[in-house]
Formats: C-alpha cells, structure tokens, sequence
C-alpha cells in the first residue's frame, strides 16, 4: 500500500474527456489510461470521440498500412 497517493497534474481551463465515465472534466481527475486531452474547451473534449473514429478510419484505409495482398492486419496473419 502506498504511503502517499500520486495525483494527476493539470491546469485549470485544460479539458478532458474521460472514457471511463463517458463524460467531459476539467483537470485530469482520471488516470491518463482513461481520458483524451488536454484540450482547449469543453466543446474540444466533447468531439473527442468524433476525432478519434474519424482518425480510425482515415488509418484503416491508408494502404501505406496494410501489406500489398491486402489480407488483415497482419498481425494474426500465418503468412511468412
């Protein structure tokens, strides 16, 4: 057990989005595993999730990503 509990640091004004919670705060009150940020305001955080699928998508295109028979991802691929 820890003697003394590590708070997260942050700026009053900087904006998160919490994917534990599902919800917009202001300061890191969760762990960096569980939030998007920091952003510049609230309405920032709350396109968080929209930024990130759009980025999902945008790389699930790129062919710059993908071998060229273009079978998956590779990783669980048994090819050599």
């Amino acid at each position: 057990m820890a003697l003394f509990k590590k708070r997260t640091v942050g700026k009053p004004g900087e904006w998160y989005y919490c994917l534990e919670h599902k919800k917009v705060e202001e300061g890191p009150d969760c762990p960096g595993k569980d939030r998007f940020g920091p952003y510049a305001s609230p309405e920032e955080a709350q396109r968080a999730m929209e930024g990130a699928a759009e980025r999902n998508l945008r790389w699930e295109n790129d062919p710059r990503w993908h071998d060229a028979s273009g079978a998956g991802s590779g990783a669980d691929s048994d090819e050599e």
